[in-house]
């Protein structure tokens, strides 16, 4: 959601509330020749963590601010600036600064990276009235990351390939809460990968999500919990308690640390 407004030194004012997404079951397909994976998913938008970003306009060419209490890494390497850098690239835009309040826990496989460039380039292109549909949008926003492009429409998807191939699917868990557990540390993606042995699913994905969400924990699957739960058993005791606790449904998201659960309301 937008929000637009005029301060008392007229610089106008865009903030947006950034959410982040769970993964429904990963299967690792297969390894390509390029290095990379194929996967299969579905990302599901969720606001349980929220960012916020503010844009305003300023008399220098770009300014970029992150309020975080986590390590962010330095400006040059955010997504933020790189996604403000592609579109001055293309359209000369000039003299904006934005500001990022971080509370997305990063590392957590829950897309706040992805999600805050998406939003940027959504608010870009708000302020400057640029020509960019959602197609155009989203061809900018895959040149910054594979799941980047999902927070254009921000809308429940099945991905393939490396996750940049989303088909739209018709999926509403307002029903359910979602809960999420993130410890204070991090596997990183070659780590998450390498206890991985890709293979064909017996049930893909996008079948199992059209079951009822009571049947999942037979039959959803996020193919790094193998390994990585053997690595770090208290994510393991994370699962086990949400189930313990009600929970319908619960699995790690994506191969970050986050562990979540859904629960019926």
């Amino acid at each position: 959601m937008y929000c637009v407004s005029t301060n008392q030194l007229n610089r106008i004012m865009i903030a947006s509330t950034v959410n982040c997404k769970i993964n429904l079951g990963l299967n690792i397909v297969r390894k390509r020749s390029d290095g990379y994976h194929d996967l299969e998913t579905v990302f599901y938008p969720t606001d349980y963590y929220t960012d916020k970003l503010t844009l305003e306009e300023s008399s220098k060419d770009f300014e970029f601010v992150c309020e975080s209490a986590q390590d962010v890494g330095p400006d040059d390497d955010n997504l933020c600036v790189k996604a403000f850098r592609l579109l001055q690239r293309d359209f000369g835009i000039h003299g904006v600064r934005l500001r990022l309040e971080k509370h997305i826990p990063t590392g957590a496989g829950l897309g706040g990276g992805s999600a805050d460039a998406a939003f940027t380039l959504k608010m870009l292109a708000q302020h400057f009235n640029l020509p960019l549909d959602n197609v155009a949008l989203e061809k900018y926003a895959a040149q910054l990351g594979s799941d980047v492009p999902f927070f254009i429409p921000n809308t429940p998807v099945y991905a393939t390939g490396r996750g940049e191939i989303m088909h739209p699917i018709p999926l509403d868990l307002s029903d359910y809460e979602i809960r999420i557990v993130k410890p204070d540390f991090s596997v990183s993606t070659r780590e998450a990968y390498a206890g991985v042995t890709p293979k064909l699913p017996d049930v893909h994905v996008c079948d199992i999500i059209r079951t009822p969400v009571a049947q999942w924990r037979d039959l959803l699957h996020n193919d790094f919990e193998d390994s990585i739960f053997e690595q770090h058993p208290e994510l393991a005791e994370i699962k086990r308690s949400f189930y313990e606790n009600g929970a319908t449904y619960a699995s790690m998201s994506g191969s970050g640390t986050a562990v979540y659960g859904l629960f019926r309301k």
